[in-house]
């Protein structure tokens, strides 16, 4: 079993259920009215998809080195996890976009 890619699996994930466990907390906010809650969760959630992503991205740099990993379905579902959160982020600072306006 390759344990760099566990780690980086885990981590992928751990960030990105943060982002999604904020981005949850701002849109909550956001019906409240609450938007200067909003706009550092929003930023809090964002920041968490940065690290997931660099953890992502630093895997596959290696990868394109020439240091080849076995397959991982955690590691699948970890960038399976990722984008679905980052989609969910976009829509979410449209919906926001539109609370505001309100």
């Amino acid at each position: 079993m390759d344990t760099e890619i566990t780690q980086i699996a885990m981590q992928i994930i751990l960030h990105a259920g943060d982002a999604r466990t904020q981005l949850e907390k701002a849109l909550g906010e956001a019906e409240d009215g609450n938007f200067h809650k909003v706009d550092q969760l929003m930023e809090e959630a964002r920041d968490n998809i940065i690290l997931a992503h660099n953890s992502q991205t630093a895997l596959i740099q290696e990868e394109a080195r020439g240091n080849h990993h076995e397959f991982s379905m955690l590691f699948t579902h970890a960038q399976d996890t990722m984008m679905t959160i980052q989609c969910e982020l976009r829509i979410a600072q449209h919906i926001i976009k539109i609370l505001r306006r309100l």
